[in-house]
């Protein structure tokens, strides 16, 4: 069965994943559904400086949204910001600088951005791959704390604030490189086994697809969903080998409820 399992992963890695899954998807896109407009609407983006995020920020700002940019260079996001408000006319663009591989920062941030703002969408964008092994302040391994931890107490927090807005929304940019791990919950600070950082960065993606899920099974007024953004030229993600053997995709209930459990007491301890 774990050999059907890999074969079967494999060949939808090759169909999905790859130029063929692009060029496959590309024929039923139709570019008239990105034509909508979102004013009222507030969007969360982290990550908004540059990328992915910053592409985002741009397309919502163009169409009347409210941008909040969660960012942690200052200087970097404040061109972002600038470029931003420029290309698009659109003033309702927020600038919020937040280490999330800090959790006290982040538990602070939205502590203070919920006495002054709403919120209908968040867009969990920021990430980082770390190719050698380093420690937070907090001596957290810093691609789990930014990946998983990060991703886990921005939007714990904020589910209370999106749940009170209409049609409330958070979209989590994974990777199709969680396909290359299952989950394992037995190391996931990488202190006993050999560092990869593709691989942490892997491991980290199935992490914030199996909260996902927990997510929306919770809190079913607030719309979750997963997104694999293809192969995209930003600093951070450089293509890997697609030949990467794949892993089986299932988790046990009891391997997420260790994740949880694992994720609670860290949140917790750093609040």
């Amino acid at each position: 069965m774990l050999l059907y399992r890999s074969a079967a992963w494999f060949a939808k890695g090759l169909r999905e994943y790859t130029k063929s899954g692009y060029e496959s998807a590309s024929k039923d896109f139709v570019p008239d559904d990105l034509e909508v407009q979102v004013p009222g609407r507030a969007f969360m983006v982290t990550g908004g400086n540059s990328g992915i995020g910053k592409a985002t920020a741009m397309e919502i700002a163009k169409r009347g949204g409210t941008v909040h940019l969660v960012c942690r260079d200052h200087s970097r996001a404040e061109g972002a910001k600038a470029e931003i408000i420029r290309e698009s006319g659109n003033q309702n663009i927020f600038l919020h600088i937040v280490d999330l591989s800090l959790p006290k920062s982040v538990w602070k941030f939205v502590e203070n951005f919920k006495q002054e703002h709403t919120l209908n969408v968040l867009i969990n964008n920021a990430g980082c791959m770390v190719n050698k092994r380093e420690l937070t302040e907090d001596g957290l391994e810093k691609n789990f704390a930014t990946n998983t931890l990060g991703v886990y107490v921005l939007t714990t927090a904020l589910i209370p604030v999106l749940e009170k807005e209409h049609d409330p929304r958070v979209i989590t940019v994974s990777s199709g490189g969680m396909l290359v791990q299952k989950l394992n919950t037995d190391d996931p600070q990488s202190e006993r086994t050999a560092f990869d950082g593709t691989m942490v960065y892997a491991q980290n993606k199935r992490q914030q697809v199996v909260l996902t899920e927990r997510w929306a099974r919770a809190h079913p007024a607030v719309h979750f969903s997963c997104m694999h953004p293809g192969w995209v030229d930003t600093p951070d993600r450089k293509p890997v080998p697609t030949h990467l053997p794949l892993a089986r995709t299932s988790s046990s209930p009891a391997e997420e409820e260790k994740l949880i459990e694992i994720l609670e007491e860290l949140a917790r301890r750093f609040k």
